[in-house]
């Protein structure tokens, strides 16, 4: 890189590091950081859902964020590419811990407004990026460029370096149809970034096995045209993912095509359509019902629902078994599912589809056929055509796309040296333009979110969890006086999920003895303490049953000192 003068600008004492704590060999969870010196960029705050077999009450999983929390005071900012949950959702756990300038697109802007709001998140300033716009973060240049994705206003970006500028693509397609301007992508800016120098290209790879381009295989409106022709005296219940943004668009327009009145069921929902006027997306009023009417509404209208995970397709179950207060599904109605079949909610999908069918009612599944908003194959190509990177990494996703995306890199002529496959917590360092070193430097563990709060980090209330789900649990409890020590109350003994007791009698007999006899020898050997004594009982009973039921349960002893006076 050369100054004004074009004088060559020495590199030799500039450091980059990069390295991901989430969203490479699994499905969200995305969180992608560059190091220049002393500043750090954060790029994106995602979550992943859980494996079906392996939730055990999990609602989703977030980052390890020990690193970022260590080094806030060196943080210059935040990237949230677009509003979806993979790149967003575990933004608000993050700014619990720390504080940051955020800088997203004006609709993420405002859904990050609300959430911040309900979790009273404060303390962050969120930046509005525009199209094509560029600022000083901390020490560097920051240059964004827009894309098209799923949602509107989605950006990539680049970090001007000594080195060069290191890039990400963003999540993106080539579709050079009629499109809005929020989200049509502008590919100029990525060839001045190539022709100015880029050191790093990072691209995402979920799409790197499909051959071709994505567009025009991610549009859902040929298909759901046809669903309106073929039921205009039919209720039509359509299924969306509330940050499938572009595919509501289409639903919508595709109504309004057909003369269909709507029904955005959520609040939700309707808070969206209301942004998106921001947009210019213009709905006829005539054509929207009142959710409160959708008993007297027309035979012909369209429900949209919307939601995130298993709980739309719980929705759509409850729709079909009539346990939906306000609506009383019919034969003649037609569900559409438009939302894809994430990983973490397929027993919940083929539990929802099972519901459908027993009611006789009619499902009709579009995405089955349609691609997802990633850059295929042509569109990674594409973007490294146009960046010329000296280095390039893929990113997001299982290792197989990662594989796949290095070997487009491959086919276009790069060298197996200047592509970097990495795992999560393992940095690569750049030094002089050259990659001097690839080390895993971070121990990460992921973090488990129940409810609206992190836990366990080590995994211990998640081994309870599997325990009392494979093993069950044994509870004992008995009294004793708080002065002498005798026993004057049980053995009392319960089990859940362990024995069915009237034919092992002999167990819970025996687990008693042990209980008393543990407990008389200590107080006999003056070595009676309430904590010590029931982990002694514990030890000895979790043996006694494993030698009887080959089974490790969960084994509670009580001790309960009673003062009889």
């Amino acid at each position: 890189m050369k100054n004004k003068n074009n004088k060559e600008i020495s590199s030799v004492n500039e450091r980059i590091r990069i390295f991901c704590l989430g969203g490479l060999d699994e499905d969200g969870k995305n969180m992608m950081v560059v190091e220049v010196d002393q500043d750090i960029y954060i790029i994106e705050a995602g979550i992943k859902f859980p494996e079906e077999k392996e939730s055990l009450g999990i609602e989703f999983i977030v980052q390890d964020f020990t690193y970022l929390i260590e080094n806030q005071d060196r943080i210059a900012g935040i990237f949230i590419t677009h509003g979806h949950d993979d790149v967003m959702g575990a933004l608000p756990y993050l700014m619990k811990n720390i504080k940051a300038n955020i800088y997203t697109s004006p609709l993420a802007s405002k859904a990050i407004h609300k959430v911040f709001k309900k979790e009273r998140i404060t303390g962050s300033k969120i930046h509005t990026i525009k199209r094509h716009d560029q600022r000083k973060i901390g020490a560097h240049k920051v240059v964004f460029f827009p894309v098209t994705h799923a949602y509107p206003g989605t950006f990539g970006l680049a970090i001007s370096t000594i080195q060069g500028y290191v890039v990400y693509s963003g999540e993106f397609i080539e579709d050079y149809d009629d499109l809005h301007d929020s989200y049509r992508g502008d590919f100029t800016t990525c060839s001045k970034l190539g022709n100015e120098g880029v050191l790093v290209l990072l691209q995402e790879s979920k799409g790197a096995e499909r051959s071709g381009h994505t567009a025009p295989n991610h549009r859902i409106t040929e298909k759901f045209s046809q669903v309106l022709e073929q039921t205009d005296h039919n209720r039509v219940f359509v299924s969306v993912y509330t940050q499938s943004v572009y595919r509501i668009q289409e639903i919508i327009e595709c109504c309004i095509q057909y003369d269909r009145p709507m029904i955005f069921y959520s609040k939700e929902l309707r808070e969206l359509v209301a942004n998106l006027e921001d947009f210019n997306v213009s709905i006829p009023k005539k054509l929207v019902l009142d959710p409160s009417y959708i008993k007297e509404a027309p035979d012909n209208v369209v429900v949209i629902i919307s939601g995130q995970g298993k709980s739309l397709f719980k929705t759509m179950s409850n729709i079909a078994n009539n346990e939906v207060e306000d609506i009383v599904f019919t034969q003649n109605d037609v569900i559409v599912i438009a939302s894809p079949v994430i990983p973490g909610v397929e027993k919940v999908f083929k539990s929802m589809e099972n519901d459908i069918y027993k009611e006789e009612g009619t499902i009709l599944v579009l995405d089955r056929n349609v691609l997802s908003m990633h850059p295929s194959k042509e569109d990674l190509k594409m973007m490294l055509f146009l960046m010329k990177p000296k280095y390039y990494i893929p990113v997001k996703g299982e290792y197989r796309h990662l594989y796949m995306n290095s070997e487009i890199a491959l086919e276009m002529g790069y060298k197996p040296s200047q592509i970097i496959l990495l795992d999560n917590g393992q940095v690569a360092t750049f030094e002089n333009r050259k990659l001097r070193s690839c080390s895993m430097e971070l121990e990460l563990h992921d973090v488990m979110i129940d409810g609206k709060e992190n836990w366990d980090m080590a995994g211990v209330v998640l081994k309870d969890r599997e325990i009392l789900s494979t093993d069950g649990v044994m509870i004992l409890a008995i009294g004793l006086d708080a002065k002498t020590k005798k026993i004057i109350n049980g053995p009392d003994i319960q089990t859940r999920g362990l024995i069915y007791v009237k034919d092992a009698e002999y167990i819970t007999t025996d687990v008693g003895k042990i209980l008393e006899d543990t407990i008389q020898e200590a107080v006999a050997n003056k070595t009676y303490d309430n904590l010590t004594t029931r982990n002694e009982i514990r030890d000895k009973i979790s043996k006694y049953l494993y030698k009887q039921t080959a089974k490790r349960p969960m084994v509670l002893p009580v001790i309960l000192e009673i003062n009889n006076q």
